[in-house]
């Protein structure tokens, strides 16, 4: 099974940490600081798990998460984000999120996130 997840978030440090702690985990870790290389990587790739963060400078997670979204349907990604009102977490939903993660999050909590995905996605796949 693939194991491909792409983490976009416009933190560097946020990036590197993660990528490495996921890397240990023997996941291929894909990164963008921005929603034009996230929708490179993504086009590029057979990635099926994300963690995008809600705010990208200009840009917002959410709308990435509407295109993303277009294309796999069935693809599992959660929001990560410093603060999220209760009005930005029913826009989670909306914009199609999984669920959503409060910065500083536990690699733990994000861990057994990933593994859950993939799991789930392997349960889609059975019933073809």
């Amino acid at each position: 099974m693939d194991r491909h997840i792409l983490l976009v978030d416009d933190e560097i440090q946020i990036l590197k940490m993660l990528k490495k702690f996921f890397e240990k985990k023997e996941y291929v870790v894909h990164v963008a600081e921005n929603s034009d290389n996230a929708l490179k990587l993504f086009a590029e790739h057979n990635i099926q798990v994300m963690f995008l963060d809600l705010n990208l400078g200009e840009e917002t997670g959410l709308d990435l998460c509407r295109q993303i979204r277009k294309d796999r349907p069935l693809a599992v990604i959660h929001a990560i984000t410093g603060y999220a009102s209760l009005f930005e977490l029913a826009d989670c939903r909306d914009a199609g999120f999984d669920d959503y993660f409060l910065k500083p999050v536990d690699t733990a909590t994000l861990l057994k996130a990933t593994n859950d995905a993939f799991e789930k996605i392997e349960r889609w796949k059975q019933r073809k």
